[in-house]
């Protein structure tokens, strides 16, 4: 499709259609393998502390949500993190924040490479997040959605004693209906906006991203976080669209009826989390403002990376309790 940013993934329609996830595997007390073992015959990988390396990027929406839950669930101890570069050229992701463009775990240059190492005839496009084995320098997933929620069903043991709850058991019909529309009208509305190449395919992108943003601005206005209380998976979702909208999608992907922070209630909710431990200290403005301006040379041709917003509202006080 001429003048899409990933042509491989873009419609007839001009649509842009996300590629699956290659690597589905799974760490989980319920591998038949051995310590030190690969797969067992349902690709499930043992579960060890200290043996997987989770791959990040500051600028990746889906990368940021594995580095949040992580955090908040006291793995960051059992699962080592490596972090790529935000500019992301036609290699892939590169290990250029590490001394000699190396991982120091991994001993590779590229996150391609232990994609090649895992498929050799791989020729999709390479993805934050990935969980990497360090024995082998294999792929394990880079099954975003499932990661996280394995993060906290799967590696329960090794969870901090005030971990919380993130997926509670009770709540998982309800938590997993609201996460598929956040996912498909937010998390990857955004990027249908940003990478559609025809006005239909935008428009319709547009118009249910801003109409589901409205429904959780309403069900926001009377409860704290989006399944009440607590904090759960969803609004660790939620949160890393919003804090990277106004930098970076309302100008870039062309989501712009409003700001967030001209989404009143949008606005105190996500300040809320940006000031809760776990979440603030995990954003890189500039790395995300540096990754979308700079790397998508079909949106963006001159790659001038814009010197606002001001950032000073995020630590404003928010009135959510």
């Amino acid at each position: 499709m001429a003048g899409a940013q990933f042509s491989a993934e873009t419609s007839g329609g001009g649509s842009f259609v996300r590629q699956p996830n290659r690597f589905t595997g799974r760490v989980t007390p319920h591998s038949t393998s051995p310590a030190g073992g690969g797969p067992d015959e349902q690709g499930r990988w043992p579960l060890e502390p200290g043996r997987y390396r989770l791959i990040w990027c500051r600028a990746c929406p889906w990368a940021h949500r594995a580095r949040i839950v992580r955090g908040l669930l006291g793995l960051d101890e059992v699962i080592s993190l490596g972090t790529v570069d935000p500019i992301r050229d036609e290699r892939g992701w590169r290990f250029a924040l590490d001394p000699d463009g190396f991982d120091p775990v991994l001993g590779v240059g590229f996150l391609s490479e232990a994609y090649l190492a895992t498929d050799g005839d791989y020729t999709g496009r390479v993805t934050v997040p990935a969980l990497v084995d360090t024995l082998t320098g294999r792929v394990v997933t880079n099954d975003y959605p499932q990661l996280t929620l394995d993060f906290s069903t799967e590696w329960r043991r090794f969870h901090a004693p005030d971990a919380p709850d993130l997926y509670p058991v009770a709540l998982r019909p309800e938590l997993d209906a609201l996460m598929a529309e956040i996912h498909s009208d937010v998390n990857n509305g955004v990027y249908r906006c940003g990478f559609a190449t025809s006005q239909a395919a935008y428009d319709e992108a547009y118009t249910a991203l801003f109409a589901r943003l409205d429904a959780l601005g309403e069900r926001l206005a009377g409860r704290r976080y989006l399944m009440g209380d607590a904090i759960t998976e969803a609004d660790v979702r939620l949160f890393t669209t919003l804090v990277r909208f106004d930098v970076a999608y309302h100008g870039h992907f062309k989501c712009n009826r409003q700001k967030l922070t001209e989404m009143p209630v949008l606005w105190a909710y996500a300040r809320d989390l940006f000031q809760t431990p776990g979440f603030g200290e995990t954003v890189d403005f500039d790395h995300i403002k540096r990754h979308y301006y700079a790397t998508h040379d079909m949106i963006n041709p001159t790659r001038i990376v814009p010197l606002g917003p001001d950032l000073a509202g995020w630590t404003t006080p928010h009135g959510r309790g």
